[in-house]
């Protein structure tokens, strides 16, 4: 049986090897700055699901103050196809009702038609938006 619960002190670097696994890491997103500034924050938070003490699932799940969003969703790649997935994104989903957001996006590399796919099979659907960034404001 699965359990999902916030990321606690000790688990940061399974929680990278993961997302190692699932091919989640890029070279400007430093994972454990991601981790480290996501934990425990009124508007944010990583949640795992655990089976039989080791990690084999975690979104990245937040809120601006008026839509939610999910990063980083990850299933140990042994384990995909199972359900897990969709019992991930249900804990996200849950999370963000509890504190009252009633809409969520996310974003997709174009390449990902797998992952369209999956969020797709779970009512989510594409929207007519551009997406625009800018990296290290810090900088």
């Amino acid at each position: 049986m699965i359990a999902f619960r916030p990321i606690e002190d000790g688990e940061v670097e399974r929680l990278v090897e993961l997302w190692k696994a699932c091919d989640l890491v890029r070279p400007w997103n430093d994972a454990r700055r991601d981790i480290d500034f996501a934990r425990g924050k009124a508007n944010s938070e990583i949640l795992i699901g655990i089976e039989a003490g080791e990690i084999v699932s975690s979104i990245l799940v937040g809120h601006d103050g008026h839509r939610g969003w999910f990063y980083y969703l990850s299933v140990a790649p042994a384990r995909q196809g199972k359900g897990l997935g969709r019992a991930t994104v249900s804990a996200a989903e849950t999370w963000l009702k509890e504190r009252g957001v009633w809409s969520v996006n996310l974003m997709i590399r174009t390449e990902n038609a797998a992952v369209r796919d999956f969020y797709a099979a779970l009512g989510y659907d594409m929207r007519d938006v551009i997406v625009m960034g800018k990296r290290d404001l810090d900088r």
